[in-house]
């Protein structure tokens, strides 16, 4: 079968179908995906690299879906990690997206979306940063009220003598990255417990760590749930998103004057220039404080306080509906 005018190769990665539509309502092509994650993948590759990679993708007619384990397909030279899934009781091969071959055959297969670990795997018993993910509530305004709680969660870091950098999620909200050192993955997920309990507490009409939805009362969720064994969309990354925004990395001084939707497939590069911001506002790798580790371990973890609090709610419900019906 002859190639497709729109067939090329890029450093031998054969490339396919590029003038197709990426997805519904992306205004973008594949072509579009292809060349922004070619131009930005000196920048995005140092996020991903050594650290096992899930990525959303999306095929033609149908429903976007999420790949951890590597395709039967997949070339010898993207390399892997086999990890135990705990939900799925197997061996998972996840690829690692060390190179831009490697980025590239990716692109290709159409994922738009990379969502890298906590940790490399050379060493997956130590995480490498911590992530406050801040998820506005449903309003035309939340991603200001976002920014407005990433800057409580920066306040709380400046207070422990700690800092982080900002970038949008490439959704709705922002994450606030936190580079650490030396650090077990239960005293991590505990930190950022601590840290997100300080935020609410510095401005409670603002923030809250309200794991269930109908608790929050219209304030900007501090998600500390992102711990050791959770991955987070990669800096630069694309989202499946209209538009396909990309996650991009936000000076503190600049926050209070971007929206998500200024950075797209089809402008990010070109907004970025020769320079990469994200390496340029990361701080060095950070010892956290003794104490706001044991602080957090005194914090029970959200999603058990949230599964026991579904099921006292649930009882009480039909203790309520039994005596109504009695």
């Amino acid at each position: 079968m002859a190639s497709s005018k729109s067939d090329e190769s890029r450093d031998g990665v054969p490339l396919t179908n590029l003038d197709a539509s990426l997805f519904d309502g992306a205004d973008a092509t594949k072509r579009d995906l292809v060349d922004y994650l070619d131009a930005v993948s000196e920048r995005i590759l140092p996020g991903l690299r050594d650290r096992p990679l899930s990525v959303m993708r999306v095929r033609p007619g149908q429903a976007p879906f999420m790949q951890k384990n590597v395709p039967k397909y997949t070339p010898d030279w993207v390399r892997t990690i086999k990890l135990w899934a705990e939900a799925s009781h197997r061996d998972v091969s996840y690829a690692l997206c060390d190179d831009r071959p490697t980025l590239l055959w990716f692109a290709n297969q159409r994922a738009v979306e990379y969502h890298a670990t906590l940790f490399v795997a050379a060493d997956p018993g130590r995480p490498t940063h911590l992530v406050l993910d801040l998820d506005p509530p449903e309003d035309s305004d939340s991603f200001r009220h976002a920014v407005d709680a990433a800057k409580l969660v920066r306040q709380a870091l400046a207070d422990l003598g700690l800092a982080g950098a900002l970038k949008t999620s490439g959704a709705k909200g922002v994450h606030v990255f936190v580079p650490i050192v030396d650090t077990e993955p239960d005293d991590a997920a505990a930190a950022t417990r601590a840290i997100a309990a300080r935020a609410e507490r510095l401005d409670p009409d603002i923030a809250t760590t309200a794991y269930v939805k109908a608790d929050r009362g219209g304030k900007v969720f501090v998600d500390s749930t992102r711990a050791h064994g959770a991955t987070v969309i990669a800096t630069y990354s694309p989202r499946l998103r209209p538009g396909a925004p990309v996650s991009f990395p936000v000076a503190w001084e600049d926050a209070d004057d971007v929206v998500p939707r200024d950075f797209t497939v089809r402008n990010a590069a070109g907004l970025l220039g020769s320079r990469d911001p994200w390496a340029e506002a990361l701080p060095e790798p950070q010892r956290l404080p003794a104490d706001l580790v044991a602080e957090g371990h005194e914090i029970p973890v959200a999603r058990v306080v949230a599964m026991h609090e579904g099921k006292r709610r649930k009882r009480a419900a039909e203790k309520a509906e039994e005596a109504t019906e009695g």
